[in-house]
Order: C-alpha cells, then sequence, then structure tokens
C-alpha cells in the first residue's frame, strides 16, 4: 500500500460508509414492501391489484428509481475512493453481486409488476395470474435476502478500513 495518505483513507472511509447506510436504508424500505405491501397485492389477484389503481393508486415506481440510482451512484464511488487499498476486490464482487440482482430485478421483477398493474380491472381470476404473483412473490424473498446479504457484507470492509493506519 504505497503512496496512500490518511486523507485517502478518510476519503475511503467516508464514501464506503455513505453507501453502506444507502444500503441499509434500501433494505429498509425493501423489508417494508416485502412484508407489508406485497402479501397485500399478491393475496388474492387480480382484485388485490386494486391497490395500484386510480388516482391515489399505490405507485413505488419513483421511489425505488431514485434510491436505487443513489445507492448505485455512492456504490461506485466507494469503489473509486477505495480503488488503491485491499478492500477494492471485495468490493468489485459485492457490486457484481448488486448488479447481478439489479438485472434480474429490471428483467423480471419489474416487468411483472408493470403487468400486474395493467391487469387491475380484470374481473376474474385466473390461477394462471395466481401462481404468478405468487412465483413473484416468493423469489422476491431471495431477492430482497440477496440485497441484504451484499449489504451485511459491507459492514467487514467498513471495519476493515476503519482499523486501517498509516505509519
Amino acid at each position: 500500500m504505497q503512496n496512500i495518505t490518511s486523507e485517502y483513507i478518510n476519503r475511503a472511509e467516508i464514501w464506503l460508509l455513505i453507501t453502506t447506510l444507502v444500503y441499509f436504508l434500501m433494505n429498509g424500505a425493501q423489508i417494508f414492501e416485502t412484508a407489508v405491501i406485497v402479501p397485500k397485492w399478491t393475496a388474492a389477484p387480480p382484485e388485490t391489484f386494486q391497490m395500484f389503481k386510480g388516482k391515489y393508486g399505490l405507485d413505488l415506481k419513483t421511489f425505488w428509481i431514485v434510491i436505487h440510482s443513489l445507492h448505485e451512484i455512492t456504490f461506485i464511488l466507494a469503489i473509486i475512493f477505495c480503488w488503491k487499498l485491499d478492500i477494492r476486490n471485495s468490493l468489485l464482487i459485492l457490486f457484481a453481486i448488486h448488479f447481478s440482482v439489479r438485472v434480474w430485478t429490471l428483467m423480471y421483477f419489474a416487468t411483472n409488476i408493470i403487468e400486474f398493474q395493467k391487469i387491475a380491472n380484470l374481473e376474474s381470476i385466473g390461477t394462471d395470474l395466481l401462481n404468478k404473483t405468487i412465483m413473484w412473490r416468493n423469489l422476491n424473498y431471495i431477492r430482497v435476502g440477496i440485497f441484504i446479504a451484499v449489504s451485511l457484507g459491507l459492514i467487514p470492509l467498513c471495519v476493515k478500513l476503519m482499523n486501517l493506519k498509516i505509519f
């Protein structure tokens, strides 16, 4: 570790801490949504899809776009500011896992929830629709678990970085 100043380590600590905190904020929202909102709209489709309709219908799209964008910017900044440190590879692995789950989110979860919102006006339920929402809900548990695991993986990196001393 040559050419590493205490100022460099301080900036690295700040950005790693910020991304960790933003990740935990995002996880809190995911846990709330998974525990409170998802069970409601997946309970008896299409009737339960009504919570997405109308002037005051539930629409979390803007929130999730903002929080994920903010987090990904802070995560990339943490990687940049930790680049010269030995935690870089661990950060890159965690980011790769995070990025993979984000791609899965955009390809599967987002596209399916958009479909669910479009069919909220249907009058009858098909077993295929019920099975599809149950699958979405169950896979969401896995997705949220992976996001939580990634954020927990940041904690030892924060500790390691905070314990790093330059003599």
